[in-house]
């Protein structure tokens, strides 16, 4: 799951570009990206989508309102009352547990398989990243949502005055086992501001990457890929690994090597057991 899209609930015909742009999960936006009047028709079209059957392609995620807004009270409501299946429910300004608890729940009841991703954008929620990517076993991940988090710690939206949050956000989310997803790039004239901060997004401990243009998803795809050279290497420190202490490249090799090692694989879709 590297490259994640939000396309707008109110425009359904892009949800299929999700899937030629090459997004791992396609994110219907039923939150930010939709006008207060038009929340009603965009829950309908939204809901209408994730319950036909999902085609090849990305998995279906729906972020719906907060649940301390009536919007969000009327898309849960909505949701667990429809034959809509998401793959995964974003739950935007997570400042705490509790919601994210209670969406478990209502959602075991209703029958539903949908995982559960949280996005952190407040200086509350930061504070409480360890407990929020703590509070349920359906939990899949936790999403930087920097806009809002700028405007609250009155910060720039870019990548030095927003470091401790996003490093903050990786460590809660290694300590819980979860996936964490960085927050979109928004200028979507700068390419290569886009790739360097993907390529930093990956340096820090990012497993994915938000989008709000489908030209964007092709360089976070690029940048949360393992090279081929990145794959031989890691081949190399396991197999070096497997036989006590060695080197690979000059590199000492220790336990802590093979554990990158390893994350290299997995993010490559490759096997991790070293090779004879």
């Amino acid at each position: 799951m590297r490259g994640w899209l939000f396309t707008p609930a109110t425009r359904p015909d892009r949800f299929t570009k999700a899937a030629e742009a090459g997004a791992d999960v396609l994110i219907i936006d039923l939150e930010d990206a939709v006008a207060p009047a038009d929340k009603p028709r965009a829950r309908a079209t939204a809901l209408e989508h994730l319950a036909a059957p999902a085609a090849a392609g990305p998995l279906r995620a729906l972020r719906v309102n907060g649940l301390d807004t009536r919007a969000g009270l009327a898309d849960l409501d909505a949701l667990l009352g429809s034959a809509a299946a998401p793959d995964i429910l974003v739950l935007p300004k997570a400042e705490g547990p509790g919601h994210l608890q209670i969406l478990d729940r209502l959602l075991t009841a209703a029958g539903k398989a949908a995982r559960l991703v949280g996005i952190v954008e407040s200086a509350r929620g930061l504070v409480a990243a360890e407990a929020i990517a703590a509070a349920t076993p359906r939990l899949a991940g936790l999403m930087l949502g920097a806009a809002d988090m700028a405007a609250d710690l009155g910060a720039a939206t870019a990548w030095e005055p927003l470091v401790h949050a996003r490093s903050r956000l990786v460590a809660a989310c290694a300590l819980a086992g979860v996936t964490p997803i960085d927050s979109p790039f928004f200028d979507l004239k700068d390419v290569a501001g886009l790739e360097r901060e993907a390529a930093a997004s990956v340096a820090l401990g990012f497993a994915a990457k938000a989008a709000i243009h489908p030209a964007q998803i092709q360089a976070i795809n690029r940048a949360l890929t393992p090279t081929p050279d990145q794959v031989e290497t890691a081949r190399a420190i396991l197999a070096e690994n497997a036989k006590g202490v060695g080197t690979v490249g000059g590199l000492m090799i220790d336990e802590a090597v093979a554990r990158n090692a390893r994350r290299v694989l997995a993010a490559a879709g490759l096997t991790t057991h070293p090779q004879p």
